[in-house]
């Protein structure tokens, strides 16, 4: 019986010493995560610049289809440059103004004016819109 308890302190071949694999691969996965959080941090104002510049070429591309073209929104979107999925868009008829946003980066609206066309709102009458 001494030979039998003897064999149970002995580890199997090929059984791993110390962490376990799966522990190492936690630690990996959660060390990418962080780096991909680090660089989101750091760059976060170039993001959110993309983000408005995405939203108002988008706004204005889809408002001069839709109301100078006079084609609808579904067909208009396929104007947009490919990437360009994640901008979600909506009209306004009454108002003849389409909205661009891009998730919770960005948002702009582009209004068709006689004489003018399509044209960006600024900040201010975008204000002004919400009050």
């Amino acid at each position: 019986m001494a030979s039998t308890s003897a064999q149970k302190n002995i580890a199997e071949p090929g059984a791993p010493k110390g962490p376990s694999r799966l522990r190492y691969a936690a630690y990996g996965l959660i060390a990418i995560l962080a780096v991909i959080v680090l660089v989101i941090i750091w760059n976060f104002s170039a993001i959110k610049s993309y983000g408005e510049v995405g939203t108002g070429y988008a706004a204005r591309v889809v408002c001069s289809c839709r109301y100078v073209g006079g084609r609808s929104l579904s067909d208009c979107e396929k104007d947009l440059e490919p990437g360009m999925e994640i901008v979600g868009l909506s009209d306004d008829p009454d108002a003849k103004r389409v909205t661009a946003t891009a998730l919770l980066l960005a948002e702009n609206q582009a209004e068709f004016r006689e004489g003018f066309g399509c044209v960006l709102l600024s900040e201010a009458e975008r204000k002004a819109l919400e009050e």
